[in-house]
Protein backbone atom coordinates (compact mmCIF):
# COMPACT_ATOMS: atom_id res chain seq x y z
CA UNK A 1 0.00 0.00 0.00
CA UNK A 2 1.40 3.39 -0.94
CA UNK A 3 1.14 6.51 1.15
CA UNK A 4 -1.42 7.89 -1.33
CA UNK A 5 -3.69 4.87 -0.84
CA UNK A 6 -3.31 5.21 2.91
CA UNK A 7 -4.45 8.83 2.74
CA UNK A 8 -7.40 7.81 0.56
CA UNK A 9 -8.31 5.12 3.08
CA UNK A 10 -8.45 7.75 5.79
CA UNK A 11 -10.36 10.29 3.70
CA UNK A 12 -12.91 7.96 2.13
CA UNK A 13 -13.34 5.66 5.15
CA UNK A 14 -12.82 2.30 3.45
CA UNK A 15 -14.98 -0.18 5.36
CA UNK A 16 -14.06 -3.72 6.36
CA UNK A 17 -16.27 -6.54 5.10
CA UNK A 18 -15.63 -8.73 8.16
CA UNK A 19 -15.79 -8.49 11.94
CA UNK A 20 -13.22 -9.44 14.55
CA UNK A 21 -12.46 -9.21 18.24
CA UNK A 22 -9.50 -9.74 20.59
CA UNK A 23 -8.14 -12.45 22.85
CA UNK A 24 -5.81 -11.54 25.72
CA UNK A 25 -2.67 -13.30 26.92
CA UNK A 26 -0.80 -12.26 30.09
CA UNK A 27 2.76 -10.99 30.29
CA UNK A 28 4.21 -11.86 33.68
CA UNK A 29 6.87 -10.26 35.86
CA UNK A 30 8.49 -13.09 37.80
CA UNK A 31 10.40 -10.68 40.06
CA UNK A 32 7.29 -9.00 41.48
CA UNK A 33 5.18 -12.13 40.81
CA UNK A 34 2.44 -10.06 39.24
CA UNK A 35 0.76 -9.73 35.87
CA UNK A 36 2.73 -6.98 34.09
CA UNK A 37 0.32 -6.66 31.20
CA UNK A 38 -1.77 -8.38 28.54
CA UNK A 39 -1.24 -8.62 24.81
CA UNK A 40 -4.34 -8.15 22.64
CA UNK A 41 -4.39 -10.75 19.87
CA UNK A 42 -6.71 -10.58 16.86
CA UNK A 43 -9.34 -13.31 16.66
CA UNK A 44 -12.60 -13.93 14.87
CA UNK A 45 -15.77 -13.34 16.84
CA UNK A 46 -16.20 -17.11 17.01
CA UNK A 47 -12.62 -17.65 18.13
CA UNK A 48 -11.15 -18.04 14.63
CA UNK A 49 -7.38 -17.70 14.37
CA UNK A 50 -5.50 -14.47 13.75
CA UNK A 51 -4.34 -15.85 10.42
CA UNK A 52 -7.88 -16.37 9.19
CA UNK A 53 -8.64 -12.72 9.95
CA UNK A 54 -5.42 -11.27 8.57
CA UNK A 55 -5.92 -13.22 5.34
CA UNK A 56 -8.99 -11.07 4.70
CA UNK A 57 -7.10 -7.79 5.01
CA UNK A 58 -6.36 -6.28 1.59
CA UNK A 59 -4.00 -3.46 0.56
CA UNK A 60 -7.09 -1.23 0.30
CA UNK A 61 -8.35 -2.05 3.83
CA UNK A 62 -5.09 -2.43 5.76
CA UNK A 63 -5.24 1.14 7.07
CA UNK A 64 -8.81 0.77 8.33
CA UNK A 65 -8.08 -2.64 9.85
CA UNK A 66 -5.00 -1.34 11.69
CA UNK A 67 -7.00 1.54 13.13
CA UNK A 68 -9.99 -0.63 14.05
CA UNK A 69 -7.79 -3.23 15.76
CA UNK A 70 -6.20 -0.61 18.01
CA UNK A 71 -9.56 0.84 19.00
CA UNK A 72 -11.06 -2.61 19.62
CA UNK A 73 -8.16 -3.58 21.90
CA UNK A 74 -8.35 -0.35 23.90
CA UNK A 75 -12.14 -0.47 24.28
CA UNK A 76 -12.10 -4.07 25.52
CA UNK A 77 -9.20 -3.35 27.87
CA UNK A 78 -11.06 -0.38 29.28
CA UNK A 79 -13.88 -2.72 30.28
CA UNK A 80 -11.81 -5.70 31.42
CA UNK A 81 -8.65 -4.33 33.02
CA UNK A 82 -8.51 -3.61 36.75
CA UNK A 83 -8.73 0.09 37.54
CA UNK A 84 -6.23 2.03 39.59
CA UNK A 85 -3.11 0.04 38.71
CA UNK A 86 -0.45 -0.03 36.01
CA UNK A 87 -1.34 -3.22 34.14
CA UNK A 88 -0.17 -2.66 30.55
CA UNK A 89 -2.05 -3.28 27.30
CA UNK A 90 0.10 -4.45 24.40
CA UNK A 91 -1.23 -3.83 20.88
CA UNK A 92 0.26 -4.99 17.60
CA UNK A 93 0.31 -2.46 14.79
CA UNK A 94 1.36 -2.33 11.14
CA UNK A 95 3.98 0.38 10.51
CA UNK A 96 3.45 0.13 6.76
CA UNK A 97 -0.20 1.08 7.30
CA UNK A 98 0.69 4.36 9.01
CA UNK A 99 0.96 7.18 6.50
CA UNK A 100 1.42 10.05 8.99
CA UNK A 101 2.22 9.23 12.65
CA UNK A 102 0.48 12.15 14.35
CA UNK A 103 -2.69 11.78 12.26
CA UNK A 104 -2.92 8.00 12.48
CA UNK A 105 -2.65 7.94 16.27
CA UNK A 106 -5.72 10.14 16.77
CA UNK A 107 -8.26 7.32 16.90
CA UNK A 108 -6.10 5.52 19.49
CA UNK A 109 -5.86 8.70 21.58
CA UNK A 110 -9.62 9.15 21.46
CA UNK A 111 -10.27 5.51 22.37
CA UNK A 112 -7.89 5.79 25.33
CA UNK A 113 -9.67 8.95 26.47
CA UNK A 114 -13.08 7.28 26.30
CA UNK A 115 -11.82 4.22 28.16
CA UNK A 116 -9.98 6.27 30.77
CA UNK A 117 -6.79 4.43 29.85
CA UNK A 118 -3.52 6.26 30.60
CA UNK A 119 -1.11 6.44 27.66
CA UNK A 120 1.77 5.00 29.66
CA UNK A 121 -0.25 1.81 30.11
CA UNK A 122 -0.42 1.20 26.35
CA UNK A 123 2.42 -0.48 24.45
CA UNK A 124 2.51 -0.67 20.65
CA UNK A 125 4.38 -3.64 19.19
CA UNK A 126 5.80 -3.69 15.69
CA UNK A 127 7.34 -6.85 14.36
CA UNK A 128 10.78 -7.40 12.91
CA UNK A 129 9.15 -9.88 10.52
CA UNK A 130 7.48 -7.05 8.58
CA UNK A 131 9.81 -5.65 5.94
CA UNK A 132 9.69 -1.88 6.30
CA UNK A 133 9.61 0.11 3.08
CA UNK A 134 11.00 3.21 4.77
CA UNK A 135 12.98 2.80 8.01
CA UNK A 136 13.11 6.58 8.52
CA UNK A 137 9.30 6.59 8.48
CA UNK A 138 9.17 3.87 11.13
CA UNK A 139 11.63 5.88 13.22
CA UNK A 140 9.23 8.84 13.04
CA UNK A 141 6.33 6.61 14.12
CA UNK A 142 8.22 5.37 17.19
CA UNK A 143 9.29 8.92 18.07
CA UNK A 144 5.72 10.22 17.80
CA UNK A 145 4.28 7.40 19.91
CA UNK A 146 6.88 7.94 22.62
CA UNK A 147 6.15 11.68 22.49
CA UNK A 148 2.50 10.87 23.19
CA UNK A 149 3.53 8.82 26.22
CA UNK A 150 3.01 5.35 24.75
CA UNK A 151 5.49 2.50 25.15
CA UNK A 152 6.89 0.82 22.04
CA UNK A 153 8.22 -2.70 21.61
CA UNK A 154 10.04 -4.57 18.85
CA UNK A 155 8.35 -7.96 18.53
CA UNK A 156 9.82 -11.21 17.18
CA UNK A 157 13.34 -9.90 17.75
CA UNK A 158 15.94 -12.16 16.20
CA UNK A 159 13.69 -13.57 13.49
CA UNK A 160 13.28 -10.83 10.90
CA UNK A 161 14.85 -8.60 8.34
CA UNK A 162 17.12 -6.06 9.98
CA UNK A 163 18.29 -7.51 13.30
CA UNK A 164 20.37 -5.37 15.61
CA UNK A 165 20.33 -2.37 13.27
CA UNK A 166 16.69 -1.80 14.27
CA UNK A 167 17.74 -1.12 17.84
CA UNK A 168 20.21 1.49 16.71
CA UNK A 169 17.58 3.25 14.59
CA UNK A 170 14.34 2.91 16.53
CA UNK A 171 15.17 2.88 20.25
CA UNK A 172 12.01 1.11 21.47
CA UNK A 173 11.28 0.68 25.16
CA UNK A 174 11.21 -3.12 25.02
CA UNK A 175 12.18 -6.02 22.82
CA UNK A 176 10.34 -9.33 22.64
CA UNK A 177 12.74 -12.16 21.83
CA UNK A 178 11.34 -14.46 19.15
CA UNK A 179 10.07 -17.78 20.42
CA UNK A 180 12.07 -19.77 17.86
CA UNK A 181 15.26 -18.58 19.55
CA UNK A 182 13.90 -19.68 22.92
CA UNK A 183 12.46 -23.08 22.02
CA UNK A 184 14.49 -25.78 23.77
CA UNK A 185 16.98 -23.23 25.08
CA UNK A 186 17.50 -25.28 28.25
CA UNK A 187 19.37 -27.95 26.25
CA UNK A 188 21.03 -25.75 23.60
CA UNK A 189 24.20 -23.91 24.59
CA UNK A 190 24.26 -21.92 21.33
CA UNK A 191 20.82 -20.51 22.00
CA UNK A 192 21.79 -19.71 25.57
CA UNK A 193 24.84 -17.77 24.36
CA UNK A 194 22.86 -15.84 21.73
CA UNK A 195 19.94 -15.00 24.00
CA UNK A 196 22.23 -14.12 26.90
CA UNK A 197 24.01 -11.70 24.57
CA UNK A 198 20.74 -10.13 23.44
CA UNK A 199 19.62 -9.63 27.04
CA UNK A 200 22.99 -8.01 27.80
CA UNK A 201 22.68 -5.67 24.79
CA UNK A 202 19.16 -4.69 25.81
CA UNK A 203 20.28 -4.00 29.35
CA UNK A 204 23.11 -1.83 28.06
CA UNK A 205 20.63 0.18 25.96
CA UNK A 206 18.22 0.56 28.86
CA UNK A 207 15.57 -1.66 27.26
CA UNK A 208 13.34 -4.20 28.95
CA UNK A 209 13.11 -7.73 27.53
CA UNK A 210 10.08 -10.00 27.20
CA UNK A 211 10.71 -13.70 26.54
CA UNK A 212 7.70 -14.89 24.53
CA UNK A 213 6.40 -18.32 23.66
CA UNK A 214 7.51 -20.03 26.89
CA UNK A 215 6.15 -23.57 27.04
CA UNK A 216 8.16 -25.44 29.70
CA UNK A 217 9.48 -25.04 33.22
CA UNK A 218 12.99 -25.75 31.91
CA UNK A 219 12.83 -22.88 29.39
CA UNK A 220 11.62 -20.55 32.13
CA UNK A 221 14.39 -21.55 34.55
CA UNK A 222 17.11 -21.16 31.93
CA UNK A 223 15.91 -17.73 30.87
CA UNK A 224 15.66 -16.57 34.47
CA UNK A 225 19.28 -17.58 34.93
CA UNK A 226 20.16 -15.53 31.83
CA UNK A 227 18.55 -12.45 33.36
CA UNK A 228 15.07 -12.35 31.80
CA UNK A 229 12.27 -11.16 34.08
CA UNK A 230 9.21 -10.67 31.83
CA UNK A 231 7.59 -13.76 30.30
CA UNK A 232 4.70 -14.73 28.05
CA UNK A 233 3.59 -18.10 26.75
CA UNK A 234 1.37 -21.16 26.96
CA UNK A 235 3.27 -22.34 30.03
CA UNK A 236 1.46 -19.63 31.98
CA UNK A 237 -1.82 -19.17 30.10
CA UNK A 238 -3.34 -19.44 26.66
CA UNK A 239 -5.13 -16.42 25.17
CA UNK A 240 -8.76 -16.09 26.23
CA UNK A 241 -11.36 -14.57 23.93
CA UNK A 242 -12.60 -11.26 25.37
CA UNK A 243 -11.35 -12.34 28.79
CA UNK A 244 -8.27 -11.82 30.93
CA UNK A 245 -7.09 -15.32 31.93
CA UNK A 246 -6.05 -16.01 35.48
CA UNK A 247 -2.53 -17.37 36.07
CA UNK A 248 -1.89 -19.95 38.78
CA UNK A 249 0.38 -18.59 41.49
CA UNK A 250 -0.03 -14.95 40.45
CA UNK A 251 -2.34 -12.62 42.40
CA UNK A 252 -5.10 -11.21 40.26
CA UNK A 253 -8.31 -9.25 40.91
CA UNK A 254 -11.52 -11.15 40.27
CA UNK A 255 -12.06 -9.26 37.03
CA UNK A 256 -9.06 -11.04 35.52
CA UNK A 257 -11.22 -14.10 34.96
CA UNK A 258 -14.45 -12.24 34.31
CA UNK A 259 -16.14 -12.69 30.95
CA UNK A 260 -16.90 -9.48 29.06
CA UNK A 261 -20.52 -8.46 29.57
CA UNK A 262 -22.14 -6.36 26.86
Amino acid sequence: MTGRIGCQGCRDGVELDFTFTMAFQPILDIVTERVWGYEALVRGTGGESAGSILDRVTPETVYRFDQAARVKAIELAGRLFPTGDQTKLSINFMPNAVYEPAACIRSSLEAARRAGFAHDRIMFEFTENEKFRDTAHVTRIVAEYRKQGFLTALDDFGAGFAGLSLLANFQPDLIKIDMDLLRGIDSDQRRQTIVGGLIGIARGLGLAVIAEGIETQEELATLRNLGATLFQGYYFARPHLEQLPAVAGFPAPAVFAQTLVA
